[in-house]
């Protein structure tokens, strides 16, 4: 898989690469977003981070981003900016959320997506924009047969973003609480 960007309706996804996983890293423990701004070349609102993407999900990307090198680029994290035209008030493009993969497609083929939007750019579609394109982008990748995600049942809005890209539910989630939402190829294919 290519880390080229991937352009939807309205967002530019960026992949994750080292130097924008340190910079984002350095805004969580030294402060300030300015690296992360300018290696992006977009404005990064207050209230980054976006909910579910914490220190602990940033720290796994970069680990594993490093790890693997150039076979795991677009494999993890995707930035999503807000095209400038779209944000105009912003007069440039502006960070809105941030979505990925947890890894490379698994020896079965399935491979699972997570999302999170800024506080303030939230109940806009951006989380589905953000899904429907990795999903798709997943689907176009040789050996992907299955896409999947993970939520909590009372989390409405992410379910509504996951079955706007497709999927259903197909039982419990490995984490407790959680239920699990899933894709085939084949059903994608039809749809």
């Amino acid at each position: 898989m290519t880390s080229a960007p991937i352009r939807t309706p309205r967002l530019d996804l960026v992949a994750q690469t080292p130097a924008l996983a340190d910079a984002d890293l350095a805004a969580f423990t030294v402060g300030g977003t300015g690296a992360l701004a300018r290696l992006l070349g977009a404005a990064v609102p207050p209230s980054w981070p976006p909910g579910e993407y914490d220190l602990p999900a940033l720290t796994y990307f970069a680990d594993r981003l490093r790890a693997g090198g150039a076979a795991v680029a677009g494999w993890y994290g995707w930035y999503a900016l807000l095209r400038a035209r779209e944000a105009a008030r912003e007069g440039a493009p502006v960070l809105v959320g941030f979505a990925g993969f947890v890894g490379p497609p698994s020896g079965g083929g399935e491979v699972e997506i997570g999302y999170s939007v800024v506080e303030g750019f939230q109940r806009r579609g951006y989380a589905t924009e953000m899904a429907r394109a990795l999903v798709a982008r997943a689907f176009a990748t040789p050996g992907v047969a299955r896409v999947r995600a993970h939520t909590f049942p009372d989390h409405v809005a992410s379910i509504r973003v996951l079955e706007r890209c497709g999927m259903v539910h197909v039982g419990v989630g490995e984490e407790a609480g959680t239920v699990r939402y899933a894709a085939a190829r084949e059903d994608a294919a039809r749809g």
